[in-house]
């Protein structure tokens, strides 16, 4: 079963800019869709942002315009460039990856918190 790790989580003030990575244990050319998702605490897990295998991208309306979502087949990794950060988008965010022939696979988790 692939596995995947996050990092890139941090503090950072409103308006600033981090970069999220999630790095994949095989060939993310294997995986039909990989996303990121975010939960933030009273909150439902939500999809922020996602690619699939042609390359087809997502954005939730939310994070629209200030992410972006990237990935690098040769270091098997998906980045998530967060922009212009919001208090709002304090979150635990998560990496998923999904086979056709496997259970989903998701990370730990890493922290961003939005805060002056």
């Amino acid at each position: 079963q692939i596995h995947v790790v996050e990092s890139g989580g941090g503090l950072v003030q409103p308006g600033g800019s981090l970069r999220l990575s999630c790095a994949a244990s095989e060939s993310i050319l294997t995986t039909y869709f990989m996303g990121w998702y975010r939960e933030a605490p009273g909150n439902q897990r939500e999809l922020v942002a996602s690619i699939t295998s042609n390359e087809y991208t997502y954005y939730a309306d939310s994070v629209k315009d200030r992410f972006t979502i990237s990935r690098d087949i040769t270091e098997n990794t998906v980045d998530l460039q967060m922009n212009n950060l919001k208090s709002e988008d304090t979150a635990v965010y998560y990496c998923v990856a999904k086979r056709w022939d496997s259970p989903d696979s998701w990370g730990q988790g890493t922290q961003v918190t939005v805060s002056s």
